[in-house]
C-alpha cells in the first residue's frame, strides 16, 4: 500500500505532476520544498513493486516535460559483491561507496585518486573496480555480468543480478525499458538501501546559446530499503519497502532557468481572475462577485483590504501574472455590467453581469 494515502497509483502520479510547478509564494526564500516521495510497503513477490516505482518515476518526469531523461539502475548487493570480488576490505565498503557515488560529477581518474590516496585502497583493487564502474547498458549487460569471472563467484552479486534480470522483464512489459540503464557506477551511498537502487538524470537541460549545460545532478532517486522501518519498530517487525523521491527543488531550478531562457515570467500563482474595484466601500460587492467565480470553478482572488487602491490591485496582477481582472464600481453596479480587463494588453470591455462566468470561461479556454 502506498504510504502517502490511498490514491490510485496513476492518480497519485498525476497529482504530483501538478504539484511540481514553479514555486508558490510560500515556497521561496530560505524555506522551500525539497522533495516529494512515493513508497510501497509490504511483502510482495520480487521486483513487481520495484518496477512499478520506476514506471511512476517515468510518468512523472515525462509529464513534467523537462526533456529527455535516463534512469540509472543498480543493486546494492551487486555493489557490495563487486567490492568484495575486487578485494576491497569490508571495513572500507561504505567509504569506497561514497567515492563511487561521485562519478557523475568527477572523472574516473579523480575518483581513483581519492580512493587510493585519501582512503588507502590498494591501486590494483581500484583498477579492478574501474573495470566495472565504467560499464553501463541494458539487460544484455546483466547477462554479461552473470558470466563475469569475479561477480559470478559472489552470492550477493548473483542475487542482485537475478533480481535485475527479472526487473528488466517487467520494465519491458511496462514499455519503459529504453529509459532504464543498468549502470555499475551507481552506488547510492546511503546505508539503508538493501536491494535495487535507481537515479534519474536529465540528458539535456535548457540553456541559452553558448552557455554550459546546467549541472543539477539527479532529479529523482530511490530504491529498496527492507530494514529501515523495522529499526523504528519496538518489536523489530520487518517491513519490506521500496520507494522513490522526486527532487522538487532541482526541478524548480530547471523550470525557472528554462523560462528565463525563453523570456517568460515565472508565475507564483495559478489565479485566473482578480476581482478589483476603483472605489471605496465595495468589499461586499467584491465578495459576492468572487463567490460567483469560485462556485463556477474559476480560480479567483482579491486583496484582503476594505478599500485597496485600483493601481495597487492592477500592479499586483501584473507582478503575479494573473491574466484577467474583473472590475466593479458604482457605475458598473448601476448599469448591471462588469468590466473585464486583459492584464497583458490592458484592454477593457464591458459585459452584462449575468454573462460574466460564461465570458470568463470562454476567454480562459481560448488562452
Amino acid at each position: 500500500m502506498p504510504l502517502l494515502g490511498l490514491l490510485p497509483r496513476r492518480a497519485w502520479a498525476a497529482l504530483l505532476s501538478q504539484l511540481l510547478r514553479p514555486p508558490c509564494a510560500s515556497c521561496t526564500g530560505a524555506v522551500r520544498c525539497q522533495s516529494q516521495d512515493f513508497d510501497i510497503a509490504g511483502q510482495f513477490d520480487p521486483m513487481i513493486p520495484d518496477a512499478e516505482c520506476l514506471k511512476i518515476m517515468c510518468e512523472i518526469l515525462s509529464g513534467l516535460q523537462l526533456g529527455d531523461f535516463l534512469i540509472k539502475v543498480n543493486d546494492r548487493r551487486i555493489v557490495d559483491g563487486m567490492f568484495a570480488a575486487c578485494g576491497v576490505p569490508e571495513s572500507k565498503f561504505r567509504a569506497i561507496c561514497s567515492s563511487i557515488d561521485k562519478l557523475d560529477k568527477m572523472a574516473w581518474k579523480d575518483v581513483r585518486h581519492e580512493m587510493v590516496a585519501k582512503k588507502g585502497l590498494a591501486p590494483e583493487v581500484a583498477d579492478r573496480i574501474g573495470d566495472y564502474v565504467q560499464c553501463h547498458g541494458g539487460v544484455s549487460l546483466v547477462e554479461q555480468m552473470f558470466q563475469d569471472p569475479r561477480l559470478s563467484q559472489n552470492k550477493q552479486a548473483l542475487e542482485g543480478l537475478e533480481d535485475l534480470k527479472l526487473l528488466f522483464e517487467y520494465l519491458n512489459l511496462f514499455g519503459i525499458a529504453e529509459k532504464i540503464s543498468f549502470d555499475l557506477s551507481l552506488a547510492r551511498g546511503l546505508d539503508y538501501y538493501t536491494g535495487v537502487i535507481y537515479e534519474a538524470v536529465l540528458l539535456q537541460t535548457p540553456t541559452q546559446a553558448g552557455e554550459e549545460p546546467l549541472n543539477v545532478g539527479s532529479v529523482a532517486a530511490g530504491g529498496r530499503y527492507d530494514g529501515l522501518v523495522g529499526m523504528f519498530d519496538p518489536k523489530g517487525h520487518k517491513v519490506p519497502c521500496v520507494g522513490l523521491s522526486i527532487g522538487v527543488e532541482r526541478i524548480f531550478y530547471i523550470v525557472e532557468q528554462r523560462m528565463k531562457t525563453k523570456g517568460e515570467k515565472v508565475r507564483t500563482t495559478e489565479t485566473q481572475v482578480f476581482v478589483a474595484t476603483p472605489q471605496k466601500n465595495f468589499l461586499q460587492e467584491r465578495l459576492k462577485l468572487i463567490t460567483e467565480l469560485w462556485d463556477a470553478g474559476i480560480k479567483a482572488e482579491m486583496l484582503y483590504k476594505n478599500n485597496p487602491k485600483l493601481l495597487t490591485q492592477l500592479h499586483y496582477c501584473e507582478s503575479t501574472g494573473i491574466p484577467l481582472v474583473v472590475i466593479i464600481g458604482e457605475q458598473e453596479l448601476k448599469e448591471g455590467i462588469i468590466k473585464i480587463r486583459s492584464v497583458a494588453s490592458r484592454e477593457e470591455v464591458a459585459i452584462k453581469r449575468e454573462n460574466l462566468v460564461a465570458e470568463i470561461q470562454k476567454r480562459l479556454s481560448e488562452s
